[in-house]
């Protein structure tokens, strides 16, 4: 039974920082590429992050980058995303996602259909 639980979710002051964790079970986890989407309400849901197989590559959508970091274990089957300097656009439910995939290209980790497998998500809600 394939599972990704994240936690880590919370409330925060803008300028603040949560990590995200995303512990994955009952699939190859190191075989394919994770990401980090979020969602907002009344949004579609947003590409946040992305890092390939084996860590080499990663990806961030504009509005995160330089503030965002997403890792992984492989040997300890989790994913990571350490969010610094929040921002109240940053309020969202974020989702990990793993996917069979082991491209390394952006246009292919970058949307919600390369991924198969999804957690419940985690609110994170930063206010001012």
């Amino acid at each position: 039974q394939v599972q990704l639980v994240e936690s880590g979710g919370g409330l925060v002051q803008a300028g603040g920082s949560l990590r995200l964790s995303c512990a994955a079970s009952g699939h190859t986890f190191s075989s394919g590429a994770a990401g980090w989407f979020r969602q907002a309400p009344g949004k579609e849901r947003q590409f946040v992050a992305a890092i390939n197989w084996s860590g080499s590559t990663i990806f961030y959508a504009d509005s995160v980058r330089a503030r965002f970091i997403i890792s992984r274990d492989n040997a300890g089957n989790m994913v990571y995303l350490q969010m610094n300097s929040l921002k109240l656009e940053d309020t969202a439910v974020y989702y990990c996602a793993t996917a069979r995939t082991t491209s390394s290209l952006r246009a292919t980790l970058s949307v919600s259909t390369a991924y198969a497998y999804w957690g419940q998500g985690t609110q994170v809600t930063v206010s001012s």
